[in-house]
């Protein structure tokens, strides 16, 4: 697989990240009513290793929303909410979770949406950030790393549903998808 793929962040760089942005989101959120939502499918694996080293009492759900779709590798502009949350957001900090803001198509109509249900209060915690191709008015609240507009896979990121899996961040050679 190295053949095909660049590695951009090493799992211990990756690691080290998410426990200082738990460390923070510990602090900012202690003694509230934290909620965070993975935006599936790309964010499980990051949603599951900050919860793990989040340090305060919290909740979490799933969504899944798309704007990708297939073996597409940029946003089609188009959102559609395939799988909206089990619970009621009244009185929850919500934390969007996910793997990549990249055109923040997505996250923009997906923020205001979720505010109308009465939570407390929304942010965006993000564990890559692509700010280059941002389309949309909008920025994480927690950050892992900026990455360059290349396409990154690994750490729960696809290419085709392949790579998910990797325990690191990589740049997938465009020899690859590029057909």
């Amino acid at each position: 697989m190295s053949e095909k793929i660049k590695v951009l962040l090493s799992e211990e760089e990756v690691d080290s990240r998410i426990r200082q942005i738990a460390a923070k989101i510990s602090k900012d959120y202690a003694g509230k009513n934290l909620l965070l939502v993975s935006i599936l499918k790309g964010s499980v694996v990051f949603m599951a290793d900050l919860m793990r080293a989040v340090q305060i009492p919290c909740a979490i759900d799933f969504m899944v929303v798309a704007s990708y779709g297939g073996a597409n590798t940029s946003s089609t502009g188009l959102v559609k909410i395939i799988k909206d949350l089990d619970g009621d957001l009244s009185g929850k900090d919500v934390l969007i979770v996910e793997d990549i803001l990249d055109t923040g198509v997505t996250l923009s109509k997906l923020v205001p949406m979720l505010k109308m249900r009465n939570p407390n209060s929304v942010k965006i915690c993000t564990i890559l950030d692509k700010p280059s191709r941002r389309k949309a008015d909008i920025a994480p609240d927690y950050e892992g790393f900026a990455v360059p507009d290349e396409f990154v896979v690994g750490y729960g990121l696809d290419y085709d549903e392949k790579y998910r899996n990797l325990p690191y961040i990589g740049v997938l050679k465009p020899s690859v998808y590029e057909k």
